[in-house]
């Protein structure tokens, strides 16, 4: 990990206000925790996405999905679609390891509703993967409850990028990649709004990387080894403090694609390109006992602010993973090398 971002190689994505942080992490509420393994023959980890302090089993955040490309195992969309909620915090980790951080998740839900004296005979965690084995011994499953539960006791605003967590292992544009972030903020009636992407970023090929328009993957492929083709994924989750529905959230979290054509990625056969969002201004009481309920949206005319802010985002969380990540060998030997050690002075 590092704390070096895109910003600090003289790229300046976009034109829209940054948050604070320049993170998701600006939409108040939302922490973001690690858990990391590094080792000679494991390079991976876990990334949890916590939606706010409330337990989100009782109240329940709007929540939307959306599949690009569908090569991935994400688990816990079949329910977001179809009731348009999340009840759980998102756990980000490598392929096959889904299953063991949906117990680990599952266990996490029961004991915090058991401390909210609520009974639980369901619950849908979302569990999203990238697959990490070129870096990583994969088949021995390494992270499990242990893992998810250090990774929810490390949430924080301000937390770490690159090589971390769930990015421990992930490959970006042949680069070595991982978990990235970035916000975008804009004024309705007065109000400052937020959105926040964070990333997974598994996904590209050398050649197809573009910075700022001009073709920084080109100018490296003769110096570095790449994949012939897209076969990798990329995990988005958005979260926002502005009041939307469902449906206007999907349609917004749609618009990450934006962020990944203009770095220059053309969505391979190979790879899964998997989105998920949340609001924090609306909310599903589990207790609600009213017949009608209301909540407040957003007027659709207005909507073209959090396309452009969503597709800024996604462009710069992707780019931060780049610049936070430091070179990493892992299983057998096999190395990836980082965006700096191509620009060690800082301007690309």
């Amino acid at each position: 990990m590092s704390d070096k971002r895109i910003i600090d190689y003289g790229v300046q994505v976009g034109t829209m206000k940054k948050g604070p942080l320049n993170k998701i992490s600006d939409v108040p509420g939302v922490l973001v925790g690690h858990c990391t393994i590094d080792t000679a023959d494991h390079q991976t980890g876990v990334t949890v996405v916590l939606p706010g302090p409330e337990n989100p089993f009782l109240y329940k955040p709007v929540a939307a999905s959306f599949v690009l490309n569908g090569f991935g195992k994400t688990l816990g969309l079949v329910q977001i679609d179809e009731l348009g909620t999340l009840e759980t915090p998102i756990a980000l980790t490598n392929t096959l390891n889904v299953g063991k951080v949906h117990d680990a998740l599952v266990e996490y839900m029961l004991g915090r509703c058991a401390k909210d004296k609520t009974p639980v005979y369901s619950i849908n965690p979302v569990v999203c993967e990238c697959n990490d084995a070129g870096l990583n011994d994969i088949r021995t499953r390494v992270i499990g409850e242990r893992e998810v539960f250090a990774a929810i006791e490390d949430a924080r605003a301000d937390f770490a990028e690159g090589a971390v967590g769930a990015g421990r292992g992930t490959v970006c544009h042949s680069l070595k990649g991982g978990i990235g972030s970035a916000s975008r903020q804009f004024e309705l009636d007065g109000q400052t709004y937020t959105i926040g992407v964070l990333v997974q970023s598994n996904h590209g090929r050398l050649e197809d990387l573009v910075v700022e328009g001009r073709p920084v993957g080109q100018q490296l492929k003769e110096r570095l080894e790449s994949e012939p083709v897209d076969k990798g994924s990329i995990i988005m989750i958005v979260a926002t403090d502005l009041p939307v529905n469902d449906r206007q959230l999907k349609r917004i979290i749609k618009r990450c694609s934006v962020g990944l054509a203009r770095l220059g990625s053309y969505i391979g056969h190979g790879s899964g390109e998997i989105m998920v969002g949340f609001t924090t201004a609306n909310r599903i009481s589990q207790k609600e006992k009213a017949g009608i309920v209301s909540q407040k949206i957003l007027n659709e005319g207005k909507i073209d602010l959090a396309f452009r802010a969503v597709g800024e985002a996604t462009e710069e969380a992707v780019l931060n993973s780049l610049a936070a990540a430091c070179t990493v060998t892992g299983w057998k030997g096999k190395k990836k090398a980082a965006l700096r050690d191509f620009f060690p002075e800082g301007n690309l």
